[in-house]
C-alpha cells in the first residue's frame, strides 16, 4: 500500500486486515519493525491528535518523524500549477515534495478546505497537486474532503464496542459558530456506509451534503448491504439509533458565502446534542464525535461526560489503527 488518501479507495480485505492489525497492536504496542524508517509529516493546519499520534505511533515502532509547518518554520507552499510565484509562498510542491521524499520512507499532509469554492474544495487540489510529484508512501492527515484516519478509526471503535454491522448510524449535523470542512462527514458517512449499516443524514435546511458525497455512500451502502437516507427531523432520525455522530459543516447551499451562511445558522443552536435526543434510540445508542468538539455548543456536557460518550476511545484507536497503517506501507520495505 503506497497511498492512504481514502478509506473507500481500500477493498475490504485491506481494511479488515488493517483493523486486525490495529487490535493486535493494541495489545502489543511496541516493534522495532519501523526501526532507521522517517515519517515526515507536513501540517499546512493545526493539529492536535492525528500530529501527537503519528509521533507516538512512529516511536512506538522504533522509527522517527519529522514535522514542518509550512509558513511557520518552513517555506510557504505554493499547490497550484501554471502561477507566478510573485505572492507569499516561496517554493513549489512540485520542487519541496520531490526533496523531502528524500529526506523520509513515507509522507503524510494536512491540509484542510479553503471553504471558498465547493467545486475547488470536492476536487481535492492540494492533496492531488502533492500526490501526483510523490514518489515514496503518502498519507492523508485531514484534506479538504476527506479524513481516512479518522474513518477507520471510528470503525475500529464501532467494532470494539460490538456495534452491529447492520446498526442504525444517525449522522447529524450540529450548530457551531463558523462553518466547518466536510472532511470529517464525508469521512464518516462513508465509513458507515461501508461497514453496512442503515445510514441516517440529519441536517437542517440548507445543509444537505453534496450529491455526489452522498452517491458515492450510496454505492458503498448498496454493495454492503446497508442504506443512505437524510432528512431534517433529528427526532425522527434517532429513532431505533445505535450510534450518534455528531458534527458540524458548512452549508453546500451557500459554500463560500459568510453571510448568507450566518443567516442559514440563525435560529439553529437547538441542533446542539441532548440527553433528550436519544429518547427514542436503543438503550445502549453511543454518542461519537472526532474531537476537537465545543461543549454546550455541539454536544452538552450531560452527554459528552455521560456513559454514552465514547470520544476517548476513538481518539485512542486513532495511535493504533495509524500504526496499522504504516506498517502496511513501511513494513516491508
Amino acid at each position: 500500500m503506497r497511498r492512504f488518501l481514502d478509506l473507500l479507495d481500500l477493498e475490504d480485505t485491506q481494511i479488515q486486515n488493517l483493523l486486525a492489525l490495529a487490535g493486535d497492536l493494541e495489545q502489543t504496542p511496541r516493534h522495532d519493525t519501523l526501526r532507521g524508517r522517517v515519517l515526515g509529516l507536513i501540517f499546512m493546519n493545526p493539529s492536535l491528535r492525528t500530529l501527537a499520534s503519528f509521533q507516538a505511533g512512529m516511536a512506538q515502532l522504533g522509527g522517527s518523524t519529522f514535522v514542518l509547518t509550512p509558513g511557520q518554520g518552513t517555506w510557504q507552499l505554493e499547490t497550484r500549477d501554471g502561477v507566478v510565484m510573485d505572492q507569499e509562498a516561496a517554493e513549489h510542491v512540485r520542487e519541496a515534495i520531490p526533496v523531502l521524499a528524500q529526506y523520509c520512507d513515507a509522507l503524510g499532509v494536512r491540509a484542510f478546505a479553503n471553504g471558498k469554492h465547493l467545486d475547488e474544495d470536492l476536487g481535492e487540489g492540494v492533496l492531488r497537486a502533492i500526490s501526483d510529484v510523490a514518489p515514496c508512501p503518502l498519507i492523508n492527515l485531514e484534506s479538504a474532503a476527506n479524513h481516512p484516519c479518522q474513518a477507520l478509526a471510528d470503525w475500529k471503535t464501532l467494532d470494539d464496542l460490538g456495534v452491529s454491522p447492520r446498526g442504525r448510524f444517525v449522522l447529524s449535523w450540529a450548530w457551531h459558530p463558523k462553518p466547518l470542512p466536510l472532511a470529517v462527514p464525508t469521512a464518516a458517512l462513508g465509513m458507515a456506509a461501508r461497514r453496512g449499516m442503515d445510514v441516517v443524514v440529519a441536517r437542517p435546511e440548507g445543509f444537505a451534503l453534496p450529491d455526489s458525497l452522498m452517491e458515492r455512500a450510496r454505492r458503498a451502502a448498496a454493495a454492503s448491504g446497508g442504506s443512505v437516507s437524510e432528512t431534517t427531523d433529528y427526532e425522527s432520525a434517532m429513532r431505533d439509533a445505535d450510534v450518534l455522530y455528531a458534527k458540524s459543516w458548512q452549508a453546500p447551499s451557500v459554500y463560500g458565502d459568510a453571510e448568507a451562511e450566518s443567516k442559514l445558522r440563525a435560529g439553529l443552536r437547538t441542533w446542539c446534542v441532548r440527553e433528550d435526543w436519544f429518547s427514542s434510540a436503543r438503550p445502549d445508542a453511543i454518542f461519537m464525535h472526532c474531537l476537537p468538539v465545543r461543549r454546550n455548543v455541539v454536544v452538552a456536557d450531560e452527554v459528552l461526560d455521560g456513559p454514552r460518550s465514547r470520544v476517548v476511545r476513538q481518539a485512542g484507536n486513532r495511535l493504533h489503527v495509524q500504526k496499522a497503517v504504516l506498517l502496511e506501507m513501511l513494513g516491508s520495505l
